[in-house]
């Protein structure tokens, strides 16, 4: 394990810390099997510049939810590495896009991994995130396959998940833009789902779908409709294509967009390149690649089906509901110095220096740290992003 050291890092000590937990649902096997059979030429994208406002008051602007050890001993940014890294055979194939301000932060922590670390001044939205980890790729290898992925979701099954990496990526060298989805387990109305259209066999033989559709967050009542069907899987947010064909397509359904990214991409390699990525990455246009790409493409759209026990840890709930192994008697999920008394169902997490005690409270959040206190019900965890609006509307911005 990765560990950091220094000052600077004492805020991540501090809220960094969530395996005491215990094992968030340990993953069922390991890609250091036997059985692992390793992987090709392709380039792996970890998308790490997310502010993870959902976890406040753990997570921070300088401390984000990637930065935490939520799932695990280990950081959810350490969990991804370790997913992909067998998956790509050189280990200067992977690119982690991060926010500058987490740059040497994600440099620490992956020290000796191998992997390349790209800073965005800003945050632009997956769009401009993808854009530029592309233009890098495209001066090594425009033709290979580049897979997209977020950097703090869970995978219970890393070996399924890695065998459905390498399938995608191998379609991924047509001209075709794919994607990934896991196989649902309940209706969810926390996902967003892709419908699937004809199947296609392939000489791998793992079958992939051709995209119907991609539908945002539904109701339960659709969720339910949606998962009855056998029709719809749930969108991992992971996307393959080359680099050549992803750029021809920011391109063509965003022109501004791939004028600012070509112009970053004539001064990579040159003492220019951090002075012309400050000056055009602030001016891009902060938009989603689903929205700016893929649901205006005349490129196939496929998807990949995986039951590798996918989660994007959203919330507390999330955290919660993983840390099912961990319940007490009265499951309740508990880290920390504290006192539960006639109370169910809670996740409680002391880091503030002192006791937290329940007294006759059931399905509660109770998140304590050193400056900041968070009490909420656990079905209202997804709203948690709103403290954080609150706190910037009022100024407190030494809490965000």
């Amino acid at each position: 394990m990765m560990t950091l050291g220094g000052e600077q890092f004492r805020e991540f000590r501090e809220f960094g810390e969530f395996g005491e937990f215990g094992e968030l649902s340990k993953p069922e096997n390991s890609l250091n099997s036997p059985n692992y059979l390793g992987g090709g030429r392709m380039f792996i994208v970890v998308m790490a510049g997310g502010s993870g406002t959902r976890f406040w008051p753990a997570s921070r602007e300088r401390v984000p939810k990637q930065f935490l050890k939520i799932t695990g001993p280990r950081t959810m940014l350490e969990d991804t590495l370790d997913r992909v890294h067998p998956v790509v055979d050189d280990p200067s194939r992977t690119y982690l896009v991060v926010n500058r301000i987490h740059e040497q932060l994600t440099r620490d922590l992956t020290r000796g991994c191998g992997c390349q670390v790209l800073a965005e001044p800003v945050g632009r939205n997956t769009a401009a995130c993808i854009g530029l980890a592309a233009m890098h790729v495209s001066r090594i290898d425009p033709d290979g396959p580049m897979l997209v992925l977020p950097s703090d979701h869970y995978i219970a099954r890393p070996v399924e998940f890695a065998a459905v990496l390498r399938a995608a990526a191998e379609a991924a060298r047509d001209q075709a833009i794919v994607t990934i989805g896991a196989t649902p387990t309940r209706p969810e109305t926390g996902y967003g789902y892709i419908e699937v259209g004809e199947k296609i066999e392939a000489a791998t033989g793992r079958p992939f779908f051709r995209v119907r559709r991609f539908v945002e967050k539904p109701d339960s009542e659709k969720a339910s409709r949606y998962v009855a069907s056998g029709k719809f899987l749930w969108n991992c947010g992971i996307f393959g294509f080359t680099a050549r064909n992803i750029l021809a397509e920011i391109k063509s359904c965003k022109p501004e967009l791939f004028a600012g990214l070509e112009r970053i991409g004539a001064a990579i390699g040159t003492s220019d390149y951090r002075t012309v990525l400050e000056q055009v990455y602030t001016s891009l246009e902060s938009i989603s690649i689903d929205y700016a790409v893929i649901e205006k493409t005349r490129l196939p759209l496929l998807v990949f089906p995986g039951d590798f026990g996918w989660s994007d840890v959203g919330s507390w709930q999330a955290v919660y509901e993983l840390g099912a192994a961990s319940y007490d008697n009265a499951e309740n999920l508990v880290a920390g110095d504290a006192a539960i008394i006639d109370s169910a169902r809670n996740l409680v997490h002391s880091a503030g220096g002192r006791l937290v005690a329940l007294l006759g409270v059931e399905g509660l959040v109770v998140i304590d740290t050193p400056d900041a206190l968070l009490v909420t019900r656990l079905d209202r965890s997804q709203d948690v992003r709103l403290v954080a609006e609150w706190l910037k509307r009022n100024k407190r911005h030494d809490l965000l």
